[in-house]
């Protein structure tokens, strides 16, 4: 990219004059707040704007000075020259990124679409520099003379291996085909997000008369009511296709027509032939993915994207998920008996349809166990809860939280902010929580970061870590707001993730990052304290009288708690193998039309017809958004990982068994991508894991005999 190209930009959108005239925060070398928080309400769209444009000319001056420099190629002055670089661009993206998803606007939305090509670019002019790649490879290639320490290997190994993987080795013509495709995803990849971010919140579905919402709480009725008034339809009833709106209707409302017209809008997201469409984008995201793979000498994306990864090959992640898939089915079979026997209660002949599952199996629950989720939900308040996901850390790894939502910055009135405080008494990070769904924020729950934890100096920089949620409104303001159990999974989940930020302790940027099929452990494992008895007892209490939840419901609960995993791992799985189907494919078929695609592999696995996979392609955003590309398999593969890791805990007889937490915080939680992921489980655990956790945990182990899945690529055999 040249130079003038950005400067060109730059005083298009603003005239340089203004530009000169105007403070702007990002601009700053250091923010005059708490701990440098970003001043959130005080930048502008325009800052932003202004900021990345500026970012990326001083990340290409600084990228010229590594290429210019007289001096012999070094670790120092190349490598970590290179991983220091691009800080102004580093921090505008941390704070931009994290507000775009969690509180998107048109003007956030148009700026995404203006940066995407910019940012593409800049990318491709740091990755397909000769000058610049020359000088890596010298010092990659004396590497075995620099005496580097762990880390320092890894950043070389990882930097030079970032540069082939960036096309650095192709001729000319190739890296100006790479260009093109990089943009031209870039692009595609932001109009899906954008457009499933439109259906998911702006997509209704409108009830008239109240006698049609039978089955559904006073509360629910009541959000429903709001979201009608809030979006013009006033006096009516509307549900939006968020998970805190929708799924209450397909668990709770008896009217089964209410339930398909949901459902049917849920599933078929980003999938009605208008403007928000998103069959044609997936399939050219699939089709330039697979160009982009043959380009750099793969037969197909997924083998180039699995080659940095625990499974290493396609073959590997089938085998681990052809583990699973029959004894899943055979579950959920066993489950639809049970939902036609209630159907057949009710007097309804036929099969069931697949927006019968969730409502009926939650009667069949009911009727097994004699437990309601409404009934569990009256003891799950999102305080306490939180307090339960606190003190669970604490009692694992001594830190403490001390709530800051008055003196630090904030972006927005639904979040919450908080100290982390280890052992010692130092601030290791400061934590966001923001939990609950509104206009412009994405569908989903994540964690992520305003900032990484980094070194200035010998000083080490407190990450500024987010929990980002859509987790069930209360019925009124200033109410209770009562979750499901799935819901409290989710927030144990995600802050497993921030656990992971908050302990990381790297030197430099380029080993801060695990294989994304090892980073849902950390997440995964902090979901088995959840719901143990020791844990209950310090959150779960009736949201009215104080009570603890009854020792009669915990029971209830547990024994509960396999029922329903038929269907939810044979929804996973389904998904799991359409996002590998289609990045496994060597030629692009004609016309690729991605649902029939869909269709006809979960017909040939014999998917039983009542359960489609738990993404359509047309709303999957974590294969056809970037993320998880070849790549929504690593929850399962995390989760042979986490289930194996918690019998470390519990082979002790204690859950909190202080030795075993401080290996897992050291071996897993602090080193970053210091490592390997299969040489930190062995680290951990001693050996490779076993898949027998996880086939326990879901109910399936007798259908398999013991066996080890060897993280280094062999899942399973």
């Amino acid at each position: 990219m040249k130079k003038t190209f950005i400067a060109a930009a730059l005083a298009m959108s603003f005239g340089l004059s203004a530009m000169a005239q105007t403070t702007n925060p990002l601009l700053e070398r250091r923010f005059n707040t708490p701990h440098e928080i970003a001043p959130f309400s005080k930048i502008t769209t325009d800052n932003y704007r202004e900021a990345y444009l500026l970012g990326m000319e001083e990340a290409k001056k600084e990228i010229d000075a590594i290429v210019n420099n007289p001096e012999a190629p070094t670790f120092e002055n190349t490598i970590v020259a290179l991983d220091c670089s691009g800080s102004l661009l580093r921090r505008t993206a941390g704070v931009f990124g994290g507000l775009s998803r969690s509180c998107s606007t048109p003007e956030y939305q148009q700026l995404e679409s203006e940066l995407s090509p910019l940012l593409s670019a800049h990318s491709d002019y740091i990755n397909m520099n000769e000058a610049l790649f020359k000088r890596v490879k010298a010092v990659y290639d004396q590497q075995a003379s620099l005496n580097l320490n762990t880390e320092q290997k890894r950043l070389l190994d990882k930097t030079y291996k970032g540069f082939v993987r960036g096309g650095a080795l192709l001729d000319k013509a190739q890296k100006q085909r790479l260009s093109e495709i990089n943009l031209q995803l870039a692009k595609l990849q932001l109009q899906f997000t954008q457009n499933l971010m439109h259906d998911t919140n702006q997509s209704y579905v409108t009830v008239d008369n109240i006698s049609d919402l039978e089955g559904l709480s006073e509360g629910d009725i009541q959000k429903a009511a709001a979201l009608a008034e809030r979006t013009g339809a006033k006096g009516k009833y509307r549900f939006n296709m968020q998970r805190p709106s929708c799924n209450p209707v397909l668990q709770y409302a008896k009217n089964r027509e209410l339930r398909r017209q949901v459902y049917e809008m849920y599933n078929n997201r980003c999938n009605h032939n208008d403007q928000y469409d998103n069959k044609a984008i997936s399939a050219q995201i699939v089709a330039l993915r697979l160009e982009e793979a043959k380009l750099m000498g793969y037969n197909t994306f997924a083998d180039m994207q699995l080659e940095t990864r625990m499974a290493k090959k396609p073959e590997n992640v089938y085998n681990l998920l052809d583990q699973i898939w029959k004894p899943a089915v055979e579950a959920a079979n066993r489950e639809l008996g049970d939902i036609k026997e209630m159907m057949r209660k009710d007097g309804i002949k036929g099969e069931p349809k697949p927006w019968d599952y969730m409502y009926y199996l939650d009667k069949a629950k009911q009727e097994k166990f004699s437990i309601s989720e409404a009934e569990v939900s009256q003891y799950l308040e999102i305080n306490n809860v939180l307090k339960g996901i606190f003190w669970t850390a604490t009692k694992l790894y001594g830190v403490t939280f001390r709530e800051r939502t008055e003196d630090y910055p904030q972006y927005h009135k639904q979040q919450q902010s908080w100290d982390v405080i280890d052992e010692n008494g130092h601030l290791i990070a400061i934590f966001y929580s923001d939990f609950f769904p509104r206009d412009g924020k994405g569908a989903g729950a994540w964690c992520g970061r305003f900032r990484p934890q980094s070194y200035d100096g010998t000083m080490r920089v407190q990450p500024i870590v987010t929990n980002v949620c859509n987790m069930t409104l209360p019925a009124e303001e200033g109410g209770p707001a009562l979750q499901t159990v799935d819901n409290v999974l989710t927030m144990f989940h995600e802050f497993g993730h921030a656990l992971h930020s908050f302990f990381r302790d790297v030197q430099y940027q380029g080993t801060g990052n695990v294989e994304r099929d090892f980073v849902e452990l950390p997440s995964q494992i902090n979901e088995h304290w959840a719901f143990e008895p020791e844990v209950l007892r310090q959150y779960a209490r009736h949201y009215k009288t104080g009570e603890l939840m009854p020792q009669s419901l915990v029971d209830k609960l547990d024994a509960s708690s396999k029922y329903g995993q038929g269907f939810a791992t044979v929804e996973y799985l389904a998904a799991s193998y359409v996002d590998l189907d289609l990045h496994v494919l060597t030629e692009m078929p004609k016309k690729l039309d991605v649902m029939k695609f869909q269709a006809e592999k979960m017909g040939k696995r014999g998917m039983p017809t009542q359960i489609l996979p738990r993404y359509s392609v047309t709303n999957f955003s974590h294969t056809m958004g970037g993320g998880y590309s070849a790549g929504y398999y690593s929850y399962i593969w995390a989760e042979v990982l986490d289930a194996d890791a918690f019998e470390a805990f519990k082979e002790t007889g204690d859950i909190f068994n202080q030795e075993v937490a401080k290996r897992f915080r050291e071996e897993i939680l602090t080193p970053g991508g210091i490592l390997p992921g299969d040489e930190m489980y062995r680290r951990f655990r001693g050996r490779d894991p076993k898949i027998d956790g996880l086939l326990k945990n879901r109910g399936f182990l007798s259908a398999h005999p013991s066996q080890k899945v060897s993280t280094e690529g062999k899942a399973g055999k």
